[in-house]
């Protein structure tokens, strides 16, 4: 297997970059934290990276909507590279903050393999207020998706005040044509949430919580997967410890999902 080098971006705002390191070389991946000036004047090479990280935050401060300023800053000046980078068959995670900008630039959905088009927004909450809870996620076997394969339901935490996917009706036939809706906020039965809240945080239409472009490379997600990559960073983890121990039978779980799914994409490119 080769070495897989990841590119996190920094810098404005961006205040996951660390915890998304972290998972990442835990996946298997050599990783380094670039601020974004540093792509933007040239200083560091985006070709000498394999994965292209958007972690969470709040850059700019969301001052005019959430990853906007971001996004118009990225693609006004390497837009460009940022697609050779997509199309020369690397990939792309936008994770909450990372999520927003990807479909500010058009990355997503990328409908008929237009990366410049935005067709989707992420909008207020429904609910009114920022949210920051765990929620539970049921993935689509048929999604083209390379970072969830293998995955079925899971559990991550979310936390955000503008993750509500939104999108004209003839958008939302065409991503549940081409199976690029990955994952969608379920109930703990893994029965979908249909749009009932807390199961669905923020009012998304058909309860999505992450997307791909057609290729399955260029994936966007509220859900913060670096956050747990640990067993112990789910908020049970004591009480399902303690029950567990009492008939003998506590086995810790050595690849949490979000781990498990970044890790995916390290060997995906990694061959």
């Amino acid at each position: 297997m080769s070495r897989v080098n990841a590119l996190v971006l920094t810098g404005f705002g961006l205040n996951c970059d660390r915890e998304t390191s972290h998972a990442l070389e835990l996946a298997g991946a050599e990783v380094r934290r670039v601020h974004i000036n540093a792509l933007i004047e040239g200083q560091q090479r985006l070709d000498d990276f394999q994965i292209l990280a958007f972690g969470g935050g709040f850059s700019w401060g969301d001052d005019h909507g959430a990853g906007v300023i971001q996004a118009v800053r990225m693609r006004t000046n390497i837009g460009d590279q940022i697609i050779h980078f997509v199309e020369s068959g690397k990939l792309v995670i936008g994770i909450c903050n990372g999520f927003q900008t990807l479909v500010n630039i058009g990355l997503l959905p990328a409908l008929n393999g237009n990366y410049q088009q935005r067709s989707v927004a992420l909008i207020y909450n429904d609910c009114g207020n920022f949210r920051d809870q765990w929620v539970h996620l049921k993935v689509n076997p048929r999604s083209p998706c390379v970072f969830t394969k293998g995955l079925g339901h899971l559990e991550l935490p979310i936390r955000h005040g503008e993750g509500k996917l939104w999108c004209e009706s003839s958008v939302t036939e065409s991503l549940l044509q081409n199976n690029q809706i990955v994952m969608q906020y379920s109930r703990p039965g893994d029965e979908l949430a249909g749009g009932e809240f807390p199961f669905n945080p923020n009012g998304s239409l058909h309860d999505m919580a992450g997307i791909c472009d057609p290729s399955g490379r260029v994936f966007g997600l509220m859900p913060h997967p670096e956050a747990y990559h640990h067993w112990s960073n789910h908020p049970d983890w004591t009480r399902t410890k303690a029950f567990a121990s009492r008939r003998s039978a506590w086995t810790p779980e050595i690849m949490p999902p979000g781990l498990a799914l970044l890790k995916n994409g390290v060997d995906y490119m990694a061959g």
